[in-house]
């Protein structure tokens, strides 16, 4: 069994928390799951248990339209900056809402102050990646990011803007290696696919097997073997994913040695929510973000998903708790959000008994696929800074790679992806 106490804690941590108060104003409709009203749930519930008192809490900066266009079209951008409810209707606007994938009944409905939302949101993340830049953290947190589905050119799973690119652009200035590592119940394909050809930025994304995020996606040209993707069924566990997510983001810590981290730490994947499948427990979710922070790495920590606010807020304060290493009581102190928390105002939430269609054949076999990848990269790419990127893809033009291969890799069990494996029912 996978022990997440492996490794040392490494003590305190400098930890930045950022949080925009007018976020939890934005109200995006009934078909909109990811209500921003769960940020100011959390941080309500987050002071409830005095956990400002061993952080910095800032307001980020709103981020501007530039600071969009840095990976999202200019087409896009403007058009997020001119879409409302009053101007569905203008020629201008309505004939461009297929295109940029706004204005559907589920995947990204418009609302009033659609544009400031994302300024909000994305602009904690680029803020809070800055902070680690000038080394003013050890860890920053954005609650109100994640938004890891959003395409350049589109929006996707209820994301308009990608702030989870964005952040690691802005990281990109400062740190020659970005490990991003996604926890949420949807596959990381936004973000994925930003960085699927460049080694300055590996991705792992833990998620429900779907379209996207095949174990044989992972990566192209420069980025080969620099995209890891876990497929998971329904009714995964604690245990489940201890035991897939411990070895492999060891061995990519070993290999790849990263530089900087990003946690995408979607409350998506715990018991309970409606529109999805998994059967994580808080303590579960948590223990990935604990074991990351035991690494001692710069940590830029992020929201995602997430539609039942009472347990998005249990669990980001409990990883806030994690983060700032401290124990909190499983009892809830009172606060303004107490009604949330009924019948029994506790912190933690328990599994149910809904069966794991994850067996230990299937989590054996996907983890020494996933480390067989991992032994095809024989290097760490060291890489010379010019001009920052302004885009993914020129990050990777503006990398100088050098090939330093180890004398004698690690040979692991398993063999690579090959196609015939692709093609597996």
């Amino acid at each position: 069994m996978a022990s997440l106490a492996s490794g040392p804690d490494g003590g305190k941590r400098r930890v930045s928390y950022f949080y925009e108060p007018k976020i939890g104003d934005y109200y995006c409709g009934v078909n909109q799951p990811t209500k921003p009203q769960r940020i100011r749930v959390t941080h309500n519930l987050v002071l409830s248990y005095n956990l400002h008192r061993y952080m910095e809490i800032n307001r980020p900066d709103l981020a501007a339209a530039s600071d969009f266009e840095k990976y999202h079209s200019p087409e896009y951008v403007e058009f997020l900056k001119s879409v409302t409810p009053e101007t569905l209707d203008d020629p201008s606007v309505s004939q461009n809402l297929k295109r940029f994938n706004v204005d559907v009944d589920w995947d990204g409905p418009v609302f009033h102050n659609l544009f400031d939302y994302c300024r909000a949101y994305a602009g904690g993340s680029i803020s809070a990646a800055a902070k680690l830049n000038r080394q003013e953290a050890d860890i920053a947190i954005n609650w109100a990011g994640g938004m890891h589905h959003a395409k350049k050119d589109k929006a996707s799973g209820f994301a308009y803007v990608n702030d989870v690119v964005l952040g690691i652009l802005e990281l990109l200035k400062a740190f020659k290696r970005v490990l991003y590592i996604d926890i949420g119940f949807g596959h990381g394909d936004g973000v994925e696919e930003a960085f699927k050809d460049t080694d300055r930025v590996m991705t792992v994304s833990f998620h429900k097997t779907g379209d996207t995020g095949d174990i044989c996606d992972f990566g192209e040209g420069k980025g080969q073997y620099f995209s890891l993707n876990a497929p998971l069924k329904d009714g995964l566990d604690d245990f489940s994913l201890r035991s897939l997510f411990v070895p492999v983001i060891h061995r990519a810590m070993e290999i790849y040695q990263p530089e900087v981290i990003v946690f995408q730490s979607g409350t998506d994947s715990l018991v309970g929510d409606p529109l999805c499948t998994f059967n994580l427990s808080i303590k579960g979710h948590g223990d990935c973000l604990q074991y990351v922070r035991s690494l001692n790495v710069p940590l830029l920590v992020l929201g995602g998903g997430g539609s039942t606010i009472p347990n998005v807020a249990r669990c980001w304060c409990y990883e806030t708790a994690i983060a700032v290493g401290e124990q909190l009581d499983n009892d809830i102190p009172a606060n303004e959000y107490m009604k949330y928390y009924r019948p029994d105002y506790k912190l933690h939430i328990l599994p149910t008994n809904r069966q794991n269609l994850n067996t230990p054949g299937d989590i054996m076999t996907m983890r020494d696929k996933l480390l067989a990848q991992l032994s095809q990269v024989m290097h760490a790419p060291s890489v010379q800074f010019h001009d920052t990127p302004s885009s993914s893809s020129q990050a990777t033009e503006a990398a100088e790679v050098d090939m330093e291969k180890r004398q004698n890799p690690l040979i692991l069990s398993g063999n690579p992806c090959y196609e015939s494996d692709c093609n597996e029912d």
